[in-house]
């Protein structure tokens, strides 16, 4: 309950900021002048202040503490200090932490700056990786679950590690943290091959070796079960973690706003939405796979078989396809699927035949020519 009760009682703190400092351009000198807004991300009770100009984020620190003045609350000294995004300031080093993700920019040069909205080059890039402290918690709580399966078997320690693993890089797969994901897979390596040699002190390197890392496909050095008939065990790498750019919720939308199309095409699920469509949905990144258009909430859609089952095709996700219900039914009379399981063959079109519109006593029919 402490989240939801932290955003009621401090929901319109972004809109108090927003309305002291705009965003606004004048006439300087005879060209055009733009001033930022002041940007105020929060999350529950936690939150931050940007802006270019130090003395608008000093001139902020006043607003909030007369916003929560209010309230009978105030700002937490020990959490809030004034930091630069690039360079050192009052000792403290450039960058800042915010939900576990260290934000710092880096000096750079033109083939790798950033650039504002106008298209100006600023001369630095904006870099978010996952924080040291959170790094350390993460190999802390991976070194205590192998301590404590020391007289575990393989699979067991697996299946332990497998889900600390898999969600603490969920987290972070938004963000640059390649480098942090490969060096936690070999900070791992070195506590598994501790924990492998443990258990068989009286073995040589190269045998504890065997026992344990396998290569699976063309995966070297994979820590694995050894298992014949079956699927082995394996445990998840860090670095096979893919990089998914994280996609900003449009506007004032809400899941329960109503819009199943966009919330389905963005999370690939929704309680009103059947399981099957909403993952096609994301799956499909909203668009018909027919004309490539984007599904609204008021379209009609359609599961679709890519191989009619008349042909051979399977019922699973890899033959499935969204499809408008007017595409789906343009679909179906040019694979000629209708036909072969009506048992009528004259549907089927012959292969220099082409579907073409006619225009017959103020109808239009679609006929094979």
């Amino acid at each position: 309950m402490s989240p939801l009760l932290a955003n009621i009682a401090l929901h319109g703190m972004e809109k108090r900021i927003k309305e002291s400092f705009p965003r606004r351009d004048t006439t300087k000198n005879g060209e055009r002048v733009f001033y930022n807004a002041a940007h105020l991300i929060r999350y529950a009770d936690d939150f931050v202040i940007l802006h270019e100009d130090i003395t608008v984020v000093q001139k902020c620190k006043e607003i909030i503490f007369e916003w929560l003045k209010d309230m009978g609350l105030e700002l937490k000294p020990s959490k809030t200090k004034l930091v630069h995004t690039l360079n050192c300031h009052d000792g403290e080093l450039p960058g800042f932490n915010f939900l576990g993700f260290n934000i710092r920019q880096y000096k750079c040069g033109k083939y790798t700056t950033g650039k504002n909205t106008h298209g100006v080059e600023l001369g630095f890039s904006t870099i978010i990786t996952p924080s040291k402290e959170k790094v350390k918690i993460h190999l802390e709580d991976i070194a205590q679950v192998i301590d404590k399966h020391k007289a575990f078997s393989q699979a067991e320690l697996i299946q332990k590690l497998n889900p600390i693993i898999i969600g603490w890089c969920n987290y972070y797969r938004a963000v640059s943290s390649s480098k942090v994901l490969y060096k936690l897979d070999f900070l791992v390596y070195q506590k598994l091959r501790r924990w492998a040699n443990r258990r068989h002190h009286n073995k040589n390197r190269h045998w504890v070796s065997n026992k344990y890392w396998q290569t699976i496909g063309d995966d070297n050095w994979v820590f694995a079960t050894r298992l014949e008939g079956t699927n082995p065990l394996v445990l998840r790498k860090h670095g096979q973690t893919k990089k998914v750019d994280h996609t900003k919720v449009k506007g004032e939308s809400s899941p329960y706003d109503g819009n199943l199309v966009y919330w389905s095409t963005r999370m690939g699920q929704h309680p009103e939405m059947p399981k099957r469509m909403a993952t096609l949905l994301k799956k499909q990144k909203g668009k018909c796979a027919h004309c490539g258009l984007h599904f609204k909430e008021e379209d009609v859609m359609e599961v679709d078989h890519k191989i009619p089952k008349s042909r051979g095709g399977k019922d699973n996700y890899d033959n499935w396809q969204l499809l408008h219900r007017h595409c789906h039914d343009t679909k179906t009379a040019t694979d000629s699927s209708y036909g072969k399981k009506s048992g009528c063959n004259s549907a089927k079109p012959k292969p220099s035949s082409e579907l073409t519109w006619f225009w017959e006593e103020d109808m239009l029919v679609m006929r094979y020519v």
